[in-house]
């Protein structure tokens, strides 16, 4: 079931097109990733889908309920980590969360248990009495993304979440993330122009850039508009002319280069099968040391798709 639809989103800033008639839709528990690089038009896409601005043109539907016309209704299904931090630095930890646990109507025994959750599950609960001014940059990123749980909503949406912060808040937050999709079926919708990050988290992707679609559906299938070849590195002991002839000569195999220790294939997806390079190895005496296979990487696909890098 798809928990957000988007369709022919166009958006104008004086004469300058920001979004350009952009549509998909995300599954309800999808982990969605809406790529492209800084200027995109990846936060004015957001700001729109969250009702905090208006589309020249479009509909976006949250749950079933159009952002413009049922705003109330459909705001109750998300939570914004915005990209710009939006805490009260002078309190404390536990004190922000009551106060944006306040504003999702949280009252009472119900408001102290979401704050401790929210603080748990952010790894903060040993800082919670701590002013957030005195947190690092990347804690009160995670802070940040407590305050978006506080009403546990259906939907998640972070924009830009990794800016500036550490490795270890950035590992927590992925963790934090995959653990909330897998137990409770939160759909994420998670902007970066962080290729690795998406790469690691997402399962459908959308790229965007100068607000125009580049390229939209399953990691595999993008990855397959720019190719459905693989590399294959193999580390190997006795490397004979008879081996490399039978591997050239193998269904799939596209170019073949070799050295005294490794054999690096190109391979068609579709048409390569292990087993046969296996048995050719085997007759060949021939042993494997290490073997490896490489997909196009998604920072590939980007170059490929826009002809520049993802962080220009």
């Amino acid at each position: 079931m798809n928990i957000i639809e988007v369709k022919n989103v166009s958006k104008k800033f004086d004469d300058k097109i920001v979004l350009d008639n952009i549509s998909f839709t995300v599954e309800e528990g999808d982990i969605f990733g809406l790529i492209g690089p800084n200027g995109a038009g990846k936060s004015t896409l957001i700001n729109i889908m969250t009702g905090l601005l208006d589309a020249n043109g479009g509909t976006v539907v949250i749950g079933g309920f159009d952002i413009r016309k049922d705003t109330l209704k459909a705001k109750e299904f998300f939570g914004l980590v915005p990209q710009e931090l939006a805490l009260i630095e002078s309190v404390s930890a536990y004190d922000n969360l009551e106060f944006f646990g306040s504003l999702y109507g949280l009252r009472g025994k119900l408001l102290k248990e979401r704050v401790n959750y929210a603080l748990d599950i952010t790894g903060l609960s040993e800082k919670k009495k701590e002013k957030v001014k005195k947190f690092s940059g990347g804690m009160k990123r995670r802070l940040n993304l407590a305050a978006a749980i506080m009403h546990q909503p259906k939907i998640l949406i972070l924009d830009e979440p990794t800016v500036g912060i550490d490795p270890h808040s950035r590992n927590h937050i992925f963790e934090f993330l995959k653990g909330i999709n897998r137990e409770y079926n939160t759909t994420i919708i998670y902007t970066s122009h962080y290729m690795e990050e998406v790469e690691y988290l997402c399962n459908n992707i959308f790229i965007i850039d100068e607000g125009k679609e580049i390229a939209y559906g399953s990691k595999k299938n993008v990855k397959s508009m720019i190719s459905s070849n693989n590399k294959v590195n193999l580390k190997v002991e006795n490397i004979s002319k008879e081996l490399i002839d039978g591997i050239k000569a193998m269904d799939g195999v596209i170019d073949c280069e070799y050295s005294h220790d490794e054999i690096n294939l190109l391979v068609e997806e579709s048409s390569f099968k292990l087993e046969p390079l296996l048995k050719i190895l085997e007759n060949n005496h021939s042993t494997i040391k290490s073997i490896n296979v490489e997909e196009p990487n998604l920072e590939e696909v980007f170059l490929a798709l826009t002809g520049k890098r993802l962080r220009d």
